[in-house]
């Protein structure tokens, strides 16, 4: 495999260098930025073991150190969707133009679901498309040292890896400005999935962001359609992003195009009223209208006050963990990494609603833990950290 030509050198002052003009969305608003094609670079030798191509411009990434493919064994839960860095101010309270620092933390809510199961001891992969770019290399070396199976992981080298930059309040919750337009993330295509991994799950979990331009779009309904075909269990996070898609109606039809789809479903109240158009989020009658026909578990998130659970056969709410709030982004990716790491070795757990109960109160845990540290990857809590903070509610 041919070297990539080498990177122009870093601009001063840290900018990226200014070959292009890309708009980029932010709260419904488009901002401009400087966002270049991405420079080929060369690989590091890890990276340039006998790898599935793709254009000549994609390389799958590797699990093994020594530059091997990842091992065989299929991961129980397959996530599909973004990988990206997220920048946190180091302070609360303050926009982004006042910020004087951010931590760099890797995110993209799927492969922080992938990160969290791994975390907990559970077996996970991620697929999906990071750019040929130091992020791009820093994402996949995470995702190798949190043992989740990153096989499916490519590089692209005419895009960037995705970045967000996230405002905090001083509550902990966010707002978000994106820099993807187009990002790796948006250009996967179905040539490109590895079915073989996917068919071999036993959980597909997926969420909407890349629902919201081609051909990631086609590339994600292939991808969750083989899945079905193979018998796994579709679990769904819409993860609202509403800056991203062009219109509220676009995000609303997006997210529900592929609803009756899913086996287990999470949503948050503020999603609740979203799709139903302003709905009273914590009435029962209006969420059983989102309860589809096949439809095993849909899980509604409610941050500090834990959740609620509805099934054909019974529904209650489970009580979250109080704990003081630093950032609250990847607190639902957390909760779903909580349930999918208990659901992937017993699918039983969805006809019994004491276990389904102690299953949702570590999942719970899991989102609590998370929001006590900047930025989501690295606040994903591990197993005994969830099962110390259980033992201390129960004390």
């Amino acid at each position: 495999m041919a070297l990539h030509a080498a990177p122009p050198p870093p601009c001063a002052a840290g900018r990226l260098p200014t070959t292009s003009r890309r708009p980029c969305f932010s709260a419904g608003r488009i901002f401009r930025c400087s966002l270049p094609a991405a420079p080929a670079r060369p690989r590091n030798a890890a990276f340039l073991a006998p790898l599935r191509t793709s254009s000549a411009v994609c390389t799958k990434a590797v699990s093994n150190s020594d530059g091997t493919p990842g091992t065989s064994s299929s991961p129980h839960v397959v996530c599909f969707g973004e990988l990206l860095i997220d920048f946190v101010p180091t302070v609360n309270g303050v926009s982004l133009a006042e910020a004087s620092a951010f931590k760099k933390a890797p995110g993209g809510a799927p492969a922080n679901v992938a990160v969290g199961i791994a975390r907990l001891g559970g077996s996970s992969a991620f697929i999906g498309k990071v750019g040929d770019d130091e992020f791009g290399y820093m994402l996949a070396d995470i995702l190798k040292k949190n043992n989740v199976n990153n096989q499916g992981l490519l590089f692209d080298a005419h895009a960037r890896t995705a970045l967000a930059f996230v405002t905090l309040r001083n509550d902990g919750e966010r707002e978000f400005m994106f820099y993807r337009n187009p990002s790796a993330d948006m250009l996967l295509e179905e040539k490109e999935l590895d079915l073989d991994l996917i068919k071999k799950a036993k959980i597909f979990h997926h969420g909407s962001i890349s629902l919201i331009t081609e051909p990631c779009k086609t590339a994600h309904i292939a991808a969750a359609k083989a899945a079905k075909d193979a018998g796994v269990l579709i679990s769904y996070d819409p993860n609202l992003r509403l800056p991203l898609w062009s219109s509220a109606d676009d995000a609303r039809d997006g997210i529900l195009s592929i609803w009756e789809t899913a086996d287990v479903i999470k949503i948050s109240e503020e999603e609740v009223s979203f799709l139903t158009k302003g709905e009273d989020p914590y009435d029962d009658s209006v969420i059983k209208k989102l309860v589809h026909p096949n439809l095993k578990l849909l899980l509604v998130t409610e941050g500090p006050e834990g959740c609620r659970y509805y099934s054909k056969e019974f529904n209650g709410r489970v009580g979250g963990l109080k704990v003081n709030a630093v950032d609250t982004t990847g607190a639902g990716d957390a909760f779903v990494a909580g349930i999918l790491s208990q659901l992937s070795v017993d699918f039983s757990l969805l006809q019994d609603e004491g276990r389904l109960r102690e299953a949702l109160k570590f999942a719970n845990v899991c989102g609590a833990l998370t929001v006590t540290e900047r930025g989501a990857i690295p606040a994903l809590p591990t197993r005994q950290q969830v099962v110390d903070a259980l033992t201390k509610v129960v004390a």
